[in-house]
């Protein structure tokens, strides 16, 4: 077992939640008995990563491809998200839980939307860890998104062009606030990212495995995590430059 004092422990997991479907399938259930367990799952590698200490957790819980779903299974989404917040908002702000809505807001409805705003509101000035939610959310929205904000900037004459550089551009990017994934986790067994956080993931160690979300609990996280924490991130050098570096 793990814990906070186990070295080399990511920052900031994100996770790709696939297999709610499959797992209600398999059991002769309905698709809605899959996501419903998945929320407990939700609850479990929360809990965990507040645990560990790890500064940042990031869940994808809805995409913008997600609405070409069957109307019934995205309205029973939305309910599952709402009832989520209300029922363990509290309990995430009494553990120093930040949380945060990433995605387009422009496409959710009144109550999500206020349902959202009031978690983040009650939770803004927590310290624990920043619990992110991707609802509506895609990366190629986030990267348009950015670009479209840095234009804005730049006809009000608030930026130049030849400021606009990586960096630059990462702080109009969401979560710019907090430092890229180090670990990608995606269940299942399906082996993509999905368009999810394209420009954070650019230097993200990569782990996927073949157990279904609602499987998924503080064991299988801990298995992810302690796959990364033997892995050699290079970010471009070699292992000498590394070694040097650490004496």
């Amino acid at each position: 077992m793990i814990d906070s004092t186990t070295k080399n422990l990511p920052r900031h997991i994100a996770i790709v939640m696939d297999g709610n479907g499959r797992w209600a399938k398999k059991r002769g259930l309905p698709r809605a008995a899959g996501h419903k367990i998945g929320a407990d799952s939700v609850e479990a590698v929360v809990n965990t990563c507040a645990r560990l200490g790890i500064q940042a957790l990031s869940l994808f819980a809805f995409s913008t491809e997600n609405w070409n779903r069957p109307k019934d299974e995205v309205s029973f989404l939305m309910d599952l998200l709402v009832r989520f917040l209300r029922d363990k908002i509290k309990t995430l702000h009494k553990n120093n839980i930040r949380f945060q809505m990433i995605g387009d807001r422009c496409g959710l409805n009144d109550l999500i939307l206020a349902e959202v705003c009031a978690a983040e509101e009650l939770t803004k000035n927590n310290s624990g860890l920043a619990m992110n939610i991707a609802i509506n959310y895609s990366g190629r929205w986030d990267i348009a998104n950015a670009a479209k904000n840095i234009a804005v900037q730049a006809a009000a004459n608030l930026l130049k062009p030849e400021e606009i550089c990586a960096d630059k551009f990462r702080e109009f990017t969401c979560l710019a606030n907090l430092p890229d994934p180090d670990l990608l986790i995606r269940t299942s067994g399906e082996y993509r990212i999905s368009n999810f956080m394209l420009w954070q993931l650019a230097y993200t160690e990569l782990y996927f495995t073949t157990v279904t979300w609602p499987d998924f609990r503080e064991k299988e996280l801990e298995q992810a995590i302690l796959e990364y924490t033997k892995r050699e991130r290079r970010f471009g050098m070699i292992s000498e430059q590394l070694a040097a570096q650490a004496k």
